[in-house]
């Protein structure tokens, strides 16, 4: 979405600066929206910090930050400041002491946080000028949180990029086994290993089942994709289970599916995989949980269950193959309302807007 952003302020005629703590992969895609990207080190909100070392580390990263963000700052003068994580609160004080506005972009809400923690993670939004969400769900747990932030909030919900091409319709004959995809970040709050238990639940009750998983873990969570090997073996998965990794190009693995599956335990703020198997045609089943059930709203060829039920999430899947002709057309005419309901176009209109006007106060 960053990106989705950047490319609107260009489209715009703005000249971007981004900051980026890391020369990482995304650096080379801002460049060549035509952004200037400066790395420039910034204190993280994480998990992290709340261990000894964790903790000292964000204290560095705070004092190196706000030299560097400060001269950053004063060096480009710009009209007006967008944050697009609450993960990284230092720049808002840092725009505050040199008087720039700031926009935050909220992409963030977890009620499954105790308050005390949501609280504080939302405490710089009261710095900012503006505050943008990617779903009404993330403004009912700010308004939760702070309810003075949550009433200066507007909801812009995310551009969603579909496949290259027009999609086809999934294959008009299930022979089995029915093929199921998942994409994503593999850890425990998104559910994997639901899907592949709910794929030994199929397998169970006679109803041959692939499950194709494509994603992989973030650093210092390697036993997950250990712990998800593991239950592919123990369930006798190993013809049925099959772990990619990351992998750039996903379309082609959405095309080869018949259904994808979006199995997250704990709230999710929006819910972009989710609309991209919906932007392809093809039928989704997804937790009701969060902004999940907003992304899916309207859509029929959707079907909610509840988290953390691999048996309910294999009883979905049977109920989509039981219909599967009827669902197979709704899915195609979804895929069009999806396309002009989460054009990228129109993302970009809207956060362009909305960082014009914060610019314009100025």
């Amino acid at each position: 979405m960053l990106l989705e952003s950047v490319a609107g302020f260009v489209e715009a005629g703005w000249r971007v600066v981004v900051t980026v703590p890391d020369d990482g992969p995304l650096a080379p895609m801002l460049r060549e929206l035509g952004a200037d990207v400066v790395l420039c080190p910034a204190p993280r909100l994480s998990k992290a910090a709340l261990s000894p070392r964790g903790a000292l580390r964000l204290v560095a990263d705070t004092v190196r930050g706000t030299v560097a963000g400060l001269r950053l700052l004063r060096a480009h003068r710009p009209d007006a400041l967008y944050v697009s994580t609450v993960t990284v609160p230092w720049w808002f004080v840092l725009a505050r002491l040199v008087r720039v506005p700031t926009v935050a972009h909220v992409h963030e809400a977890e009620r499954a946080v105790p308050r005390p923690v949501r609280v504080a993670l939302a405490l710089p939004l009261l710095l900012a000028r503006s505050v943008v969400a990617n779903s009404d769900f993330a403004v009912r747990v700010l308004r939760d949180s702070l309810p003075g932030v949550a009433r200066r909030a507007s909801v812009v919900r995310n551009g969603v990029l579909g496949p290259p091409e027009a999609p086809g319709p999934a294959r008009a004959e299930l022979a089995p086994p029915v093929r199921l995809l998942y994409l994503g970040r593999l850890s425990p709050r998104k559910g994997v290993d639901v899907a592949v238990r709910a794929v030994a639940a199929l397998r169970d009750g006679g109803l041959p089942a692939r499950l194709d998983v494509v994603g992989e873990v973030f650093p210092g969570y390697e036993w997950y994709r250990e712990e998800l090997a593991a239950t592919v073996d123990r369930l006798g998965l190993g013809d049925d289970v099959r772990l990619h990794g990351f992998c750039d190009d996903v379309w082609p693995f959405v095309a080869a599916c018949d259904v994808l599956v979006v199995p997250s335990r704990l709230d999710e703020p929006f819910g972009n995989t989710a609309v991209e198997g919906v932007l392809s045609a093809r039928p989704v089943v997804v937790s009701r949980s969060g902004g999940l059930v907003e992304a899916v709203e309207g859509y029929a060829c959707a079907t909610l269950v509840e988290p953390d039920d691999p048996d309910a999430l294999a009883a979905a899947v049977r109920a989509v193959v039981a219909d599967w002709p009827r669902v197979r057309e709704r899915a195609v005419a979804d895929a069009a309302t999806a396309r002009e309901r989460h054009a990228p176009a129109r993302y970009r209109s809207r956060i362009v807007e909305a960082v014009a006007a914060v610019a314009r106060s100025r």
